[in-house]
Parts: C-alpha cells; sequence; structure tokens
C-alpha cells in the first residue's frame, strides 16, 4: 500500500484568459490612473495554468501566450515534474493530479491520454488522473488560488507580461509566493489521436470500473 507521504497530491487547473492592455477589469483603476472599460480589441492574451501541491501549499503557474490545448497542459504538469529535487523524486511513488474533466482534459480526451502516458513512462512514476464531476469544479482546490490572485490584481492595469508575472508572483497561497513561468510556445488546436493509436494508449490506461471516466490509473511501462 502507498503511505500518504509517498503521494503527491496535484490540484490542476486552467484560469480564463488573462487580457493585457491599458485597461482593467470593471473599467476602474487603482489610484488615480485611467483606465478603459473595455478591451478594445485586445491582441495579447495569456492563459494560466496553475498546479498547487494539496499538501505543502506550493502553487506553479504557467503562463501561456498560445492556446489552451491538451499539450499545453500536459507541458505544465511536465515542468512542475522536473522541478522536484532529487530527493522528492525518489520519494514519491504516485502524482495523483485532481482536475475538471474538460474537454482539454478529460477522461476520453485521446490526445491528452496519450501526452500523459509517455509522461509516465518519462519520469518512471505512476500517475492517477481523479476528475471532478460536472459543476462541481468548485471544490477543486486550484480554484481558490485563483481567487486570491483575482484579489491580488484586482484594479491593476496588466499593460504587459512583466506586469502580470509581477503582480501574480506577489500573491502568496498558505504563506507562500508561487513560482510563476511564462511560455511562449506555439500550440496547435485539434490533435487526436486515430483508433488504431488510441486503442494503444488505452491499453495502458487502467480505469476504475465503476466510474470509468473520472478515476484512470497510468503505469510507467516498465510497471506496466
Amino acid at each position: 500500500a502507498l503511505l500518504s507521504g509517498d503521494v503527491k497530491r496535484w490540484s490542476i487547473d486552467c484560469k480564463a484568459t488573462v487580457k493585457l492592455g491599458d485597461f482593467s477589469r470593471g473599467g476602474r483603476s487603482r489610484g488615480d490612473n485611467l483606465a478603459n472599460a473595455h478591451d478594445m480589441g485586445c491582441k495579447e492574451k495569456y492563459t494560466p495554468c496553475g498546479i498547487v501541491d494539496e499538501d505543502s501549499g506550493e502553487l506553479y503557474i504557467n503562463f501561456g501566450s498560445s492556446y489552451k490545448t491538451s499539450d499545453f497542459i500536459v507541458d505544465t504538469i511536465e515542468s512542475k515534474c522536473n522541478a522536484m529535487d532529487d530527493q522528492e523524486k525518489m520519494d514519491t511513488n504516485l502524482i495523483q493530479i485532481k482536475m475538471d474533466n474538460g474537454p482539454e482534459s478529460g477522461g476520453r480526451r485521446t490526445q491528452f491520454l496519450n501526452r500523459m502516458v509517455h509522461l509516465a513512462d518519462i519520469i518512471n512514476k505512476p500517475i492517477q488522473l481523479l476528475y471532478y464531476p460536472p459543476y462541481h469544479s468548485k471544490y477543486n482546490p486550484i480554484e481558490r488560488c485563483w481567487g486570491i490572485l483575482e484579489l491580488k490584481w484586482n484594479g491593476a492595469k496588466l499593460i504587459d507580461a512583466e506586469t502580470m508575472l509581477g503582480w501574480a508572483n506577489r500573491m502568496t497561497w498558505k504563506g507562500l509566493h508561487p513560482v510563476v513561468e511564462l511560455s511562449r510556445k506555439v500550440y496547435n488546436k485539434g490533435i487526436s489521436l486515430g483508433q488504431a493509436a488510441m486503442q494503444a494508449v488505452e491499453a495502458r490506461l487502467k480505469r476504475d470500473p465503476d466510474l470509468p471516466k473520472y478515476a484512470i490509473l497510468i503505469n510507467p511501462v516498465s510497471t506496466s
């Protein structure tokens, strides 16, 4: 049996797209600065993907300048895995990921599951995907982190990426500042696997017989 100390329990979600420019949410800005009430054709946008460790409170936010895709989400998870030190990696027996059953990362999304199988092999650790049922995403711990971020930069004009990252860095969750990164990698939308390729991926998934879309265990190839 796995001991709780050997399990990394991560809560993951993407926040709504953040638009940059000389405006603030609600049309009001801090101090005497004037701000446009609307984005007026804003062109620069970023999608934050966050991961919070439910036990340590460590928060990682990756701001992506491209589309919110399966690949962007898995790349964010992989970056979080790579950031673990050697001792953490040795001590971790399972990475448990809680998330919404959304279109980019759901329990039937072929490219997401394909990438997660490869990630389990790369890090040589089992990964357990646990999904919240529809209309229950408010229980996902990362949602509370987004609320704190909104309070932190509420009324601030996010005129450029540096300002956006600066405000994100200054927020705290459980007394800790987050690790914040910016990704300018370009992602293609609509990538999916064909039936034969997906059958190979599906063979690597251990779906819960009672909740096949909501609980999935992926063992690395060495222990499959």
